[in-house]
């Protein structure tokens, strides 16, 4: 049972990396590159390494530095690595769906790692079964895998140029075969992906620029939508296998919420637009206070922006405990009753006697929010006005974001009045979407679904949005 802080945010999908090198230590190169996208999920993780001849494969449930250590990572030695650090979309959290997924094939082993979520996964999983395929997970990343593993092609990137055209959704892959690691992106540029040099001679890619960064990457740039990237230690070429889509889809809630502030994607600084996102909720949805607090760790730029151009004081109003939520030890009945208090404490001296904004990211469920507005009442606030920076989350994600369904979206059922009265705030103000868009500084190019429920992809809304939805099959 997942306590109401981490039940009300919205969940994180995967981290990926991949790399070819000059050296043998491609696996601690990639195990580095996973505890910087550690962030990203920390329900799995998993490191598959090539020598040129065998794919070796360590993964299990936990965190990077649960997984891994020196006794597991000592056997992977090659020059080429692929990782993967989970949350789960589609297919439960369990041991079977971690990733990466390595299958034999007449071309010899293939190790494939995804982040995304393709939402007709479902009607070619029903069509390898119908062939005989024993499928042994429940989760899309291992459809994609046979998919590929039975295209014709002369090589990898060729096979993988021909079956692209064929997914539609989200997903960004990282390929191990032979003397290759090959990493791809869909035509609409949902997740991020980018690619750097290593100095000392090999190649990597990774779900964001900070990972390549503390690998100590150069020409850092992004993998553009529809591309395949091919790395074989130092020589790396591309093609475009398909023409990216006339409308980019990126995920809005990168910017807002799920990169590490340090990343840099789609030209702008994840920290700055955080930033700009709190400068622009301060314009549109004011607030008469004594004091900007944030809700750690995302909300932090948003409420410094916030301050600067209300004229409102910024502090902190909460510490937080980053390591509650992830650890398999549950909490007791009582604490867990608990619920936020687990995770944050307090700062009265700064709270007590004042009127206070509190800057979060976004409400899902209203759980967490109400809880986290009681426990400023408590440190003596005399007011509290919740500025939100993005809008009311009314509609489920179909592309790797385990939002939640329509029935547990508290703005799907409720309009922000009654949100307000829910949460115990004395006001509530959400970003509106031409607003946040203003804060990216651009007019189109992301996915704005959950908030509109305009679709970039054609997605059955009839189709189960649980990430258990294949599990059925499987026992």
């Amino acid at each position: 049972m997942k306590s109401h802080v981490e039940s009300d945010r919205p969940k994180e999908e995967c981290g990926l990396v991949g790399i070819s090198t000059a050296g043998n230590d491609a696996a601690r190169l990639a195990f580095f590159g996973l505890y910087a996208l550690q962030h990203r999920g920390q329900e799995a993780a998993g490191i598959s390494v090539s020598d040129g001849r065998a794919v070796r494969t360590h993964k299990g449930q936990g965190l990077v530095g649960q997984v891994f250590e020196a006794s597991t990572l000592d056997p992977l030695v090659g020059r080429m690595a692929i990782g993967h650090t989970r949350y789960s979309t589609t297919g439960a959290s369990n041991e079977r769906n971690v990733q990466p997924f390595v299958v034999e094939t007449i071309h010899g082993p293939l190790g494939l790692a995804h982040n995304g979520n393709v939402v007709n996964a479902d009607r070619f999983r029903t069509e390898l079964l119908e062939r005989g395929a024993g499928l042994q997970s429940s989760s899309d990343t291992e459809v994609l895998a046979l998919m590929l593993a039975g295209m014709e092609g002369d090589t990898w990137d060729e096979r993988l140029a021909k079956v692209m055209p064929r997914w539609q959704g989200a997903y960004c892959l990282t390929i191990i075969a032979g003397t290759k690691v090959i990493a791809a992106r869909d035509p609409w540029g949902f997740r991020p992906l980018s690619l750097g040099r290593l100095p000392r001679g090999g190649h990597v890619v990774a779900s964001e620029t900070g990972a390549l960064q503390t690998l100590g990457c150069l020409d850092i740039r992004e993998v553009n939508p529809g591309e395949i990237v091919v790395l074989q230690g130092d020589l790396v070429r591309s093609r475009q296998a398909v023409p990216p889509a006339t409308e980019m889809a990126r995920c809005t809630f990168e910017q807002i919420y799920f990169s590490r502030p340090d990343a840099v994607w789609d030209d702008l600084s994840v920290h700055e637009a955080r930033q700009n996102l709190g400068e622009e909720l301060a314009r549109e949805r004011p607030a008469e206070a004594d004091v900007v607090i944030p809700v750690p760790d995302s909300s932090v730029p948003a409420a410094i922006g916030f301050a600067n151009v209300s004229g409102i004081p910024y502090n902190e109003g909460f510490v937080k405990n980053r390591y509650i939520g992830r650890t398999f030890i549950e909490p007791t009945d009582e604490l867990r009753r608990q619920g936020v208090a687990l995770k944050f404490n307090t700062l009265a001296a700064n709270i007590a006697g004042r009127r206070v904004v509190m800057v979060d990211d976004s409400i899902v469920r209203g759980t967490t929010s109400g809880q986290l507005v009681r426990l400023v009442r408590e440190a003596g606030a005399t007011e509290v006005h919740v500025r939100i920076t993005c809008p009311p989350i009314t509609n489920p994600c179909f592309f790797g974001v385990d939002m939640g369904t329509y029935d547990e979206l508290i703005a799907h059922h409720l309009g922000i009045p009654e949100i307000s009265d829910h949460i115990g705030a004395d006001s509530l103000g959400f970003l509106s979407v031409p607003a946040m868009m203003k804060a990216l500084g651009r007019d189109s190019g992301y996915c704005n679904a959950c908030f509109t429920g305009e679709y970039p992809v054609p997605v059955q809304l009839s189709m189960a949005t649980e990430k258990r939805r294949f599990d059925g099959a499987l026992g």
